[in-house]
């Protein structure tokens, strides 16, 4: 989904054709100065679907859905798609890392749902 071009002279430019997404993104955020090793998110949304990118640093990514539970370790240029009635919860590795997040949806704190247990009933 992203791609990136550079150089070690000039440094690396990735980006992305909104285009590619499944969806019209509706709200943007990035999230930075976490304390290493603070797990944040804990959620899931009813409706909302989202992509998280990792900008710097690393970030693990756990996702809980009806198939399972899957772990993902992002790092910098990486990406995971959150689907509907997905949980998840992020951990933040290094102290120093940016993660930006791509929603379907305006925020709605009625599509939050915070038990893992939604998901898998």
């Amino acid at each position: 989904m992203l791609s990136h071009h550079g150089d070690k002279d000039r440094g690396l430019l990735s980006y992305m054709e909104l285009t590619d997404l499944p969806f019209l993104p509706r709200r943007m955020y990035y999230i930075t100065k976490v304390p290493k090793g603070e797990i944040r998110g804990k959620h899931g949304h009813y409706e909302d679907q989202q992509f998280l990118f990792c900008i710097q640093g690393e970030v693990n990514v756990k996702l809980v859905s009806k198939c399972g539970t899957e772990n993902k370790k992002l790092t910098p240029g990486d990406h995971i798609f959150l689907d509907r009635m997905v949980w998840s919860e992020q951990e933040y590795v290094t102290g120093e890392d940016i993660l930006l997040v791509l929603c379907s949806r305006a925020f709605d704190k009625d599509d939050y749902f915070y038990e893992k247990q939604e998901v898998l009933s």
